[in-house]
């Protein structure tokens, strides 16, 4: 037996996932089978592998996440697949961990467009759409973004570029470039613009945990528009209302 982390929920769901297990695998030095290892460690994402196995497992989930951290040992393996580890108290340390000088530089030396950190005055908004279109906050929450926003190119990532917040706004900024990337290479790029806009979701919170060097902006917290936990919560980061 091993702690194994599952398939379970979206890329950047099991990002966060797969760091708060690694974590506690490197305190433990417990061998550990992570989902999507590969594509999570194409971004610097170094996910700790270590020796020890157990015959036993305990659960580990939000509320005893700290408790087991601070721990001097575990004699047990993990099993982390019936929580995403989305609290404020956990994402808040899972991003001072990536923004630690190790971690960042590892990550900044693995961006292939990381000559644009501190190099531009750009702008990029990520649009999450299909099947969460309906929480989106909505158009008027990107443009009041924008207008307080000095800068030179924008730039979009999203998952539906033909819906129509994506059309006006690609309308009233001409300049604007619709980022193509896969989903790597999407963060990769977005984190290097000097303003981040974000959505809701998993997908826009890890942009903004591998921001080093960026003004982020995202969405009140709503709780009618939201299907995660607190993870925008962030020292720095700025809230936005959701309309004008």
């Amino acid at each position: 037996m091993s702690t194994t982390t599952h398939l379970n929920g979206r890329l950047c769901n099991q990002i966060i996932r797969n760091l708060a297990v690694s974590i506690l695998a490197e305190k433990f030095n417990l061998f550990v089978d992570y989902s999507s290892k590969s594509l999570i460690e194409e971004l610097g994402i170094r996910l700790f592998v270590g020796e020890k196995k157990y015959l036993s497992k305990i659960e580990l989930h939000n509320d005893n996440y700290f408790s087991i951290y601070n721990n001097d040992e575990c004699n047990s393996n993990l099993d982390a697949n019936a929580a995403y580890f989305q609290t404020k108290e956990i994402t808040n340390f899972l991003y001072s961990y990536l923004h630690g000088e190790t971690i960042r530089d590892n990550i900044i030396y693995n961006n292939p467009f990381k000559s644009r950190y501190n190099a531009n005055n750009d702008v990029c908004i990520h649009i999450r759409l299909t099947d969460v279109q309906h929480h989106n906050p909505g158009l008027f929450y990107y443009l009041n973004a924008l207008k307080n926003i000095a800068f030179d190119k924008l730039y979009i990532a999203t998952d539906n570029s033909k819906h129509l917040i994506v059309h006006i706004i690609k309308q009233l900024y001409l300049d604007t470039t619709i980022l193509e990337y896969a989903e790597v290479n999407t963060i990769q790029f977005a984190s290097t613009c000097k303003h981040i806009i974000l959505s809701h979701g998993s997908f826009s919170a890890v942009i903004g945990y591998l921001a080093f060097f960026s003004t982020i902006y995202y969405p009140e917290h709503d709780i009618r528009k939201i299907w995660y936990g607190d993870i925008f919560s962030i020292p720095g980061w700025n809230q936005l209302t959701l309309a004008i």
